[in-house]
């Protein structure tokens, strides 16, 4: 006989689940859970299609600087204007290495020539579903930006040195560029393995 996995003590079952809102994106959830210890609770979160985030990577000339793609764009649940690397979420059916070719060229205008899965993100895991794919691409086209209906956001280019003060200053402060920065950080000094692949 099989032993129980080493985090049953841990783990809620859904007893019931309804749909509070439903909107063009996101639907929230409300569920009834077991607990642990027999007891029951209410468990209310966002169901995400899922996204993917992308660090472009420009080398200068002489090899000597690494310096990424990033934006600028207001983020109305925050009223501000925030530092992000290119990302956006997943259509209907779409596998997430298309979703990241797309995303970087609609809101960029770069296409890449190599691109590397980095891992994934859980921004939200207290209320939220989402997970987000992180991508590296290097080799970068600039070309014609295509965003979408509504959407404005500034492009722009910065050292990796300037990114990671800006984290640590606070002018950074989006959780996903945050990872990127740490995961960045990792790969320029080879603590950390990328496979490349060219499409």
């Amino acid at each position: 006989m099989a032993s129980p996995a080493p985090d049953v003590h841990l783990l809620e079952a859904q007893l019931s689940s309804s749909e509070l809102c439903r909107g063009k994106l996101l639907r929230v959830l409300s569920d009834t859970v077991s607990l642990p210890d027999g007891a029951q609770a209410t468990r209310e979160y966002v169901v995400h299609p899922g996204a993917v985030m992308v660090i472009p990577l420009l080398v200068t000339a002489d090899a000597s600087e690494v310096r990424v793609v990033l934006e600028r764009q207001f983020r109305y649940p925050l009223h501000r204007v925030m530092i992000e690397f290119p990302a956006g979420k997943l259509d209907p059916g779409e596998n997430c290495f298309d979703c990241a070719r797309r995303e970087l060229l609609e809101e960029t205008g770069y296409s890449a020539q190599a691109w590397a899965h980095a891992g994934v993100l859980h921004p939200l895991i207290s209320y939220s579903t989402e997970v987000i794919d992180i991508w590296f691409a290097r080799g970068l086209t600039a070309g014609a930006r295509h965003l979408d209906a509504g959407e404005f956001l500034d492009v722009f280019t910065a050292s990796s040195d300037e990114l990671l003060r800006w984290c640590q200053s606070g002018e950074v402060t989006d959780g996903k560029t945050l990872t990127a920065a740490l995961w960045l950080q990792n790969v320029i000094s080879g603590a950390w393995k990328l496979d490349w692949v060219s499409p």
